[in-house]
């Protein structure tokens, strides 16, 4: 027998903190299923996002070294992008390989969509795998940090994810995910 669980519902809302388009805070209230309420409940509101692992015709992994604010020193990273508003997920993540590498790819694999903070909100990320990556015209990013682009042999990627050189959560995640997938074990 499967339980039943019936969500929480928001009673009140209040922004505490607007820096659209990238962030805001409200603190909610929140009615729990058992009828307490929990006020001052922090939501951080952020745009949804997409990140791609892509993969060129010849098997090297399309990658950046790059500076983060919140990163102590450099990582590894893969392409990663807001999605605009009423942009489809799949449409950006095509958008953002092709701005940020130059690099368009005919063969895409939803990873999944994942939420950020379970509790808190941040948005949620759309992970895909782009196969048989072909470069077709320049970078025209608009990226903020300092980034070298790299294409990694599969073995190197590998040995990467687990030194912890992609330092961010997410793409440590979407470069699991997609390691599996091309070693046989889809994301179903």
């Amino acid at each position: 027998m499967t339980a039943k669980f019936i969500p929480w519902k928001t009673l009140d809302r209040r922004t505490v903190l607007d820096a659209q388009p990238y962030l805001s805070v409200e603190m909610r209230t929140i009615e729990l299923p058992d009828g307490r309420t929990i006020p001052n409940w922090a939501w951080v509101a952020t745009p949804d996002y997409i990140n791609v692992v892509a993969v060129t015709a010849g098997g090297e992994f399309i990658c950046f070294r790059q500076t983060k604010y919140a990163i102590e020193g450099t990582s590894l990273a893969v392409v990663g992008g807001y999605i605009e508003p009423g942009e489809d997920p799949l449409a950006a993540a095509q958008r953002e390989l092709r701005e940020e590498t130059g690099y368009r790819a005919e063969r895409w694999t939803s990873l999944g969509s994942y939420a950020v903070d379970g509790n808190r909100g941040a948005g949620v990320a759309h992970f895909f795998l782009a196969q048989g990556a072909e470069k077709v015209t320049e970078i025209d990013a608009d990226d903020l940090e300092e980034q070298e682009l790299l294409l990694l042999p599969h073995a190197e990627v590998k040995t990467a994810l687990m030194k912890h050189e992609f330092k961010v959560l997410a793409w440590a995640a979407i470069v699991s995910l997609a390691l599996e997938s091309l070693e046989g074990n889809p994301v179903t």
